[in-house]
């Protein structure tokens, strides 16, 4: 497996292990709120390396069209994404919001096909899929006491994972033209300030010194983890296509229940090691397709 696929394993263990701490955060933290922190944080982890890469490889003078492209798209990325996605955590359990959320690699192989960008192989198409079903074995048993109601989380998750398989497509001009990390630094940080702004609305100036310690630790962790994460995802998607990439986001719930074992001694269900064998699957798969022709 090369090293892009590892960066982007990486990057999937990452997405669980934040759905969790996401999950215990969101019941004091409003989901704007908790976006424009985690990202803030990020942007600071980020902007001291991005600052090294420029110096030993300057970059000439951006298009503005590009500066506004990849400020959309972090927009979209750490903005819309994530608050979309901590909506959806406030109304559903993590473990449901890991099941929408695993649709991202079959959207983003869909987007990419029609884009041109990669075909639809039949290894790729079956790894996809492997990873899918591994994912909704994970938390199937959680899903027994799934409750009638609204939509509105559910819709907010697919929203989430739609939004991100076409920043994931879209990003991949951009990677190949310019460095991983000043991407990824500018990108979050034209979504820090616009979710500032729009965060407003939940009062977060007042706010955020009466939170908890605990959500304070949880905030941290989100932060630091992603800023790492999202350079290691970057990192994948360009030298990796788009879906071979995200097929790894399949890792997502495995990683959550198996930490849910290991840091609160919830045994894992028998469906989680059916799970593993399924993604395991998948992702052999997905990652033994050979690179697909671009135009």
């Amino acid at each position: 497996m090369t090293l892009a696929l590892w960066a982007a394993a990486a990057a999937g263990v990452q997405v669980g292990a934040a759905t969790v701490a996401s999950r215990l955060a969101v019941a004091e933290v409003p989901p704007l709120t908790l976006a424009m922190l985690r990202y803030g944080i990020g942007v600071l982890v980020l902007l001291p390396l991005a600052g090294r890469v420029l110096h030993r490889q300057p970059v000439c003078r951006v298009p503005r069209q590009d500066l506004i492209a990849m400020a959309l798209l972090g927009i979209g990325q750490f903005g819309l994404l994530i608050a979309l996605l901590n909506y959806g955590l406030q109304r559903l359990p993590a473990a449901q919001v890991a099941l929408i959320f695993s649709v991202f690699p079959l959207l983003t192989l869909c987007l990419a096909a029609v884009l041109g960008q990669e075909r639809m192989s039949m290894a790729l198409v079956m790894g996809v899929l492997l990873s899918l079903f591994g994912a909704a074995c994970t938390v199937w048993p959680k899903l027994q006491g799934w409750q009638a109601g609204g939509w509105w989380g559910e819709a907010a998750v697919a929203g989430a994972a739609l939004t991100g398989a076409a920043c994931s497509v879209l990003y991949r001009p951009y990677l190949r033209r310019y460095p991983v990390v000043p991407v990824s630094a500018f990108a979050m940080l034209a979504s820090v300030l616009a979710l500032a702004l729009l965060a407003l609305a939940e009062d977060w100036p007042a706010r955020v010194a009466g939170f908890s310690g605990g959500a304070w630790g949880a905030i941290l962790f989100v932060g630091l983890s992603s800023g790492v994460g999202y350079v290691a995802w970057l990192y994948a998607l360009k030298h990796e296509s788009p879906t071979r990439v995200t097929v790894f986001l399949a890792l997502n719930p495995v990683t959550a229940a198996l930490l849910g074992w290991i840091v609160l001694a919830e045994a894992p269900q028998a469906g989680t090691w059916a799970a593993l064998a399924l993604i395991a699957a998948g992702l052999w798969l997905a990652t033994r397709a050979p690179d697909n022709p671009r135009p």
